[in-house]
Order: structure tokens, then sequence, then C-alpha cells
């Protein structure tokens, strides 16, 4: 199961409801933050979530209300006895500002970092990867998919019938091998079936490019900025940001499943259906997020 906690969802200026972007996605052992607004470290006690546990931050780009609770949550992790290597991925740029930012903010730490600058399929593990997509934001910027790779799985009624017992001769269908059973071959195909990869995809601050929908086609959770609606559309395009409505055509256009709304001006704080109600309107499966949501797929 994939988990994705919201622990920020405003955008430049946090409200008194919506705290400055970061997203946490739990994956197995796997816990992938992505940007670090400030605040992000209280977020994660609000959330009753452990900090230590952090494998890897992918940051989109290097604007303050995306990066500004890294100092203090590399602290944290150093008080708190953090034993693992930390990556941190980003775009162009990466490796400079966390040299600058290491050297500002010193502290003792026991853990190692290692920063890359990526683009392309960056990270490829056994079951699942990363990749990262420029964006058009005026400074270098990313956005991010998550992949979980479909696996093979056993039909459990049609093992039943098979009478083959439970045991190492399982783990040879499920790597596709067919296998002898007291004299009788048993077909992997015939008994098996993959199920279909599930795709999260992370698109924060960026303005309407061509990149965008190719690179999220086919997502089961298109997580995407929504900073204003479509009254702001060009207000919205002069600060190379995304409306309610472009998002929600991204959506439709890339065949998502389903479109999560985030990154909001608090000029929509005591009125946020003006979000929901105009993405809705073009792409029913939308939603719109609060801080410390969580959703499963």
């Amino acid at each position: 199961m994939i988990k994705i906690t919201f622990l920020g969802t405003s955008d430049q200026i946090p409200s008194a409801k919506r705290n400055h972007t970061s997203i946490l996605l739990n994956y197995n052992e796997e816990n992938i933050l992505v940007d670090c607004g400030e605040g992000t470290q209280r977020q994660f006690r609000k959330a009753r979530l452990n900090p230590c546990k952090i494998t890897k931050i992918l940051l989109t780009h290097w604007h303050g209300d995306h990066i500004f609770g890294i100092p203090g949550l590399l602290s944290t992790l150093a008080l708190s006895g953090y034993n693992k290597t930390l990556y941190i991925y980003g775009p162009k740029g990466t490796r400079e500002f966390m040299k600058s930012l290491l050297r500002l903010f010193n502290f003792t730490k026991e853990y190692s970092i290692k920063v890359e600058e990526v683009t392309g399929r960056f990270y490829e593990g056994s079951d699942f990867y990363l990749e990262a997509k420029p964006m058009t934001h005026g400074i270098p910027c990313n956005a991010y998919v998550f992949v979980k790779k479909g696996q093979i799985r056993i039909h459990k009624e049609k093992l039943r019938k098979s009478k083959l017992p439970i045991g190492p001769l399982l783990q040879k269908l499920k790597q596709g091998k067919n296998i002898i059973y007291h004299g009788k071959k048993y077909l992997a195909r015939d008994l098996t079936f993959k199920d279909g990869d599930k795709k999260v995809s992370f698109v924060l601050d960026t303005s309407m490019n061509n990149l965008i929908i190719p690179f999220v086609k086919d997502s089961d959770l298109l997580i995407c900025e929504s900073t204003f609606n479509s009254e702001l559309e060009a207000h919205a395009k002069k600060h190379l940001h995304l409306t309610s409505k472009q998002a929600a055509d991204i959506a439709t256009k890339s065949k998502s499943k389903k479109l999560i709304l985030t990154h909001i001006s608090q000029r929509y704080e005591n009125e946020p259906q003006k979000i929901l109600n105009e993405a809705k309107r073009i792409f029913k499966s939308s939603v719109l997020v609060n801080d410390l949501d969580s959703i499963d797929i």
C-alpha cells in the first residue's frame, strides 16, 4: 500500500489553516518527503509521524516556501540519532544550495547526506522507481513521479484447484517460471497474473507546459498545484503557476484516475470551494486536500 500524507497545502504564504508545502509518501520501508516548507517538522508531530524514518527528500525547486524547513529538519534528525544516509534529490543548483545551507546552519551530525541533481529516471529499486521532469517556473524546477512496479501474483483459487503445495515452488511461479510437480508440468501463465503499476505524480509550482501531460499520463494519483482559480488565470500565468481549471484539464488529458488539488492561495481561506468546484466541473474525481489529510492507494 502507498500512503500519502499532506503535511502542508498552502502556497507562498501560509495561513491559519494551511502550512507551507510538504508531502510524505510512505511505501513499505520508504518514507519519501516531497518538499520541506517552513514548519514541516512540526507538522510531522501533529500527524504523529516520525521524521527519523525519512529515507529520501525530493525538492521541486528552491523557492522559500518549499525549502525553508530543511535546516530545522536536518538539525532535528541530528539531535534524534538519525543513522541512515539521507538522499536529497533536486533540480540543477541543488548541490550548491545544499552546501551553502549546511555552511550557514552549522550543526553536528553523525549521519551522511548525499545530494543529487536529477532528471529522467534517477532511482530504480526492485519494486518501484522515481523519475523527474523539468518544469517551467522561472528557476530550475522538477515534477516527480513515483511508480510502484506491477507484481506477478498467484491466483488463489487456481492454486487451490492445482493442489500444489505451499513452498519454494510458488516462488518460481512468481518469477514467471514453469514448474514440474509429481511429473506434471504447470505453466506460470495459467496460475498467475500481473497487477498493474501504481503511479503517483507530483506537479508543484509550474506554468502550463507541454511536458506535464505525457509525464503524468495514467497516474493513479495526480497531485497538482492549484494556486488560483481561472478568474486569476492571467495572474497565474504571470507568476508561473497553475489554476484549478488547468489542473483538471491536465488530469483529463493525461487519463489520470484521481486529482489532488494543493498549494492553495491564502485568498481562498474562507472559500476553498471556488478551487474545488471549478476542478470538479471538468474532472469529477477531484479532491481538495487540507493539512494532515492522508490518502491510501
